[in-house]
């Protein structure tokens, strides 16, 4: 079993800069420490609120390759913190919750929740009308005393009002759309909501309802008809990525 504060993923140390601007959604200039000027793919393409602080310290992965349009990818960024330490660093990259849970699911750190899962199948149509993808879908063993198949969607966490976590930053019609297929799944199967908490000084997850009321108020009848919510939360480092646990939840921001 994997403790708390373990790491769960190691990779080549990050190359840290000072962040110029993010602009076109996709795309942020950042200073090197060398002075260099580079681009960096920025895989969010949200608001970041909470996260995007021109002038502040950013962690970039550097990867060429032909098949790419950038050598560079924005992974973390430092934000203001309400710790002791008074910062903290942040995954931005929504393409890593995926993989972060599935590892946990993997090295079975989600036993007490899922029990024992024989197979993981991600991104499997599903939903009201067959066109969705649930990001993880899990088949128990056999001897688990609930076999039904957990269907998980999983959403990167990044904003905050001082220890609690928030989801979402802006309105968001694709949460919508996946709470209520989510809902639809309920009868036969498992349905689970991972707010996956991309920084180690939460201590709390809730719905966003200043950001998205009607989101705040799917989160809370999905909830009263059988979707459960697991917050997963994560510390970030330079050259690893901590397990931080599982954080509670409320059913609203206040």
């Amino acid at each position: 079993m994997i403790e708390i504060g373990a790491t769960i993923i190691e990779f080549p140390p990050l190359v840290e800069g000072i962040l110029i601007k993010r602009y076109k959604r996709f795309l942020a200039d950042v200073e090197l420490v060398n002075g260099e000027i580079v681009t960096a793919h920025c895989a969010n393409t949200g608001p970041m609120k909470g996260v995007l602080w021109p002038g502040g310290r950013v962690r970039l992965k550097y990867s060429p390759s032909p098949k790419r349009k950038l050598d560079w990818s924005w992974e973390q960024a430092e934000v203001p913190s309400h710790n002791e330490l008074k910062r903290c660093w942040v995954g931005i990259n929504t393409s890593l919750p995926n993989k972060l849970i599935r590892n946990l699911v993997e090295a079975n750190v989600l036993e007490k929740q899922f029990g024992l899962i024989a197979k993981i199948k991600p991104e499997v149509k599903y939903g009201l009308e067959g066109k969705s993808r649930i990001d993880l879908l899990l088949e128990p063993e056999k001897g688990n005393s609930d076999n039904r198949n957990i269907y998980i969607e999983i959403k990167n966490t990044t904003w905050c009002d001082k220890t609690l976590a928030l989801f979402p930053d802006t309105v968001t019609t694709r949460g919508q759309k996946h709470l209520r297929e989510l809902i639809s799944v309920c009868t036969n199967s498992r349905a689970v909501l991972i707010p996956c908490i991309s920084r180690s000084d939460m201590e709390i997850f809730a719905p966003c309802d200043l950001a998205d009321p009607l989101y705040g108020q799917l989160f809370r009848e999905a909830i009263s008809l059988g979707v459960e919510v697991i917050p997963c939360a994560f510390g970030f480092f330079s050259d690893h990525i901590t397990w931080e646990g599982v954080k509670p939840f409320q059913l609203a921001q206040k």
